[in-house]
């Protein structure tokens, strides 16, 4: 099935997702490639939890086995969070679509991610 045209969308439904984030590219939000569905992401802020060290970190859009990167190699500092999507980026998760995430190491970082799934 295609995408959805959003404009004559019957549901909309919001939701968050949250993940520890490792040091190997890992799968973070993933559309289904038959879903029928578009995600509208509207935030993605990476926070580190780590009291003293900075921690590294890489997003990337995969769309049929090519990354395009979000942000790539942002060093967050201790004890902060950056915000690597915002509501004035619009970006679309088509069917097939992922978001990866990429740590510098294990468990020092948070990603959280508020967005909407469109059918």
């Amino acid at each position: 099935m295609a995408n959805p045209n959003i404009l004559s969308a019957s549901l909309v439904y919001g939701r968050t997702n949250v993940a520890n984030v490792i040091d190997s590219t890992t799968t973070f939000l993933e559309n289904g490639a038959a879903s029928g569905e578009v995600y509208k992401i509207n935030s993605l802020i990476i926070s580190n939890v780590d009291g003293s060290n900075n921690a590294i970190i890489s997003v990337d859009l995969y769309r049929s086995s090519i990354p395009t990167y979000i942000v790539k190699t942002i060093t967050i500092p201790a004890d902060s969070s950056f915000t690597a999507v915002d509501k004035n980026m619009s970006i679309y998760l088509e069917e097939g679509d992922a978001i990866r995430l990429l740590g510098s190491a294990n468990d020092h970082l948070q990603a959280i991610c508020s967005y909407e799934v469109i059918s």
